[in-house]
């Protein structure tokens, strides 16, 4: 079944409240949709959402790098298609569209319920607390807690939410804002709070040596993001001793058949990982909530929170989001 065409439309869901981590500052999901048609006249989509801090992708080079490759791939049945596409020079998100779009998942065999976090954006200690309060209000107990370069406000903070919330786990995600010492003082005010279940990339993605020495003396587990981009990183990070845990993204990575190859080698070598996401649209979600069901067993943890985050509920979810939990329609 060959490629006829490939076309890309620019989409954009408003969000309840601002989204504030260290690197940015997101008041919408703003995203190219892909479109993929077959000769049969089936078609298949797949999205990828601006995140230039990350990736180094905006909405034009997303649009630009798709429609410089669509020529390549038209013609091409779908397993030419993905071969093509990953031996290409174009960026992860817009591989991972186009992946998306190209990639059938496996059936889900396992339909119970999984759980997903809900990120609490950096701010005052107020408004911090008062995300955290609306979350529990919608049963949510997993928190993704966003922090910055202020450590006594990040240790400030965090002591506050484990006081108040002390049957919530604490997911910290520093967004690559400390240095080494910044991130071991911060480990030094928070290491006997036990609802802490990880802190996720506390130093800049290359910095790979200070990430190790961190990990090496904190008590509490240390998750890569940023410096997992690829299945190599991944396994670099792996045999390297640098971080316990790995976050996986359809959009670091280049899409769903690049985070099967992580997946696959994480439950080879029993490494614990997040699936995690941007601030994406509903299909990418869909594809990323499907691996998590599929792979729960390597999967402790679920960033899927988007559409938790629109202001209006989207009708192209496959899933259902009900206080936290992800159920299958």
């Amino acid at each position: 079944m060959k490629i006829v065409s490939i076309t890309t439309t620019r989409e954009r869901i408003p969000l309840k409240t601002p989204f504030v981590t260290a690197l940015r500052t997101v008041y919408d999901a703003e995203f190219i949709r892909v479109k993929i048609v077959f000769e049969s006249g089936s078609e298949s989509f797949g999205e990828a959402p601006a995140t230039k801090a990350i990736t180094g992708e905006d909405l034009e080079s997303i649009e630009q790098n798709i429609k410089e490759l669509t020529p390549l791939l038209l013609g091409l049945n779908r397993a030419e298609a993905l071969q093509t596409l990953h031996t290409s020079s174009i960026g992860s998100s817009s591989k991972a569209a186009i992946d998306m779009a190209l990639f059938i998942q496996e059936t889900i065999s396992n339909s119970e319920p999984i759980e997903t976090d809900i990120t609490i954006s950096l701010g005052s200690k107020e408004e911090m607390l008062n995300e955290a309060r609306i979350a529990q209000e919608r049963g949510i107990k997993l928190f993704k807690v966003k922090l910055g370069k202020d450590i006594e406000h990040a240790i400030e903070v965090t002591q506050s939410l484990a006081a108040k919330f002390p049957e919530h786990q604490l997911l910290i995600d520093a967004n690559q804002a400390w240095s080494v010492a910044q991130s071991l003082e911060y480990i030094e005010g928070v290491k006997d709070l036990s609802s802490i279940a990880l802190i996720e990339q506390p130093v800049i993605a290359k910095d790979l040596e200070g990430l190790k020495n961190i990990s090496q003396n904190s008590p509490i587990p240390i998750l890569a993001d940023e410096a997992v981009f690829s299945f190599e990183d991944a396994k670099h990070i792996h045999q390297n001793g640098i971080a316990e845990m790995i976050n996986i993204k359809l959009m670091k990575c280049g899409g769903v058949s690049q985070a099967i190859k992580i997946l696959e080698y994480a439950r080879e070598h029993n490494i614990t990982c997040m699936l995690g996401s941007m601030i994406e649209g509903p299909i990418s979600i869909n594809a990323a909530v499907q691996l998590a069901f599929n792979y729960r067993d390597v999967i402790k943890f679920v960033d899927l929170d988007s559409p938790l985050l629109y202001k209006e509920p989207s009708e192209l979810l496959s899933f259902h989001f009900d206080r936290g939990e992800v159920f299958v329609r």
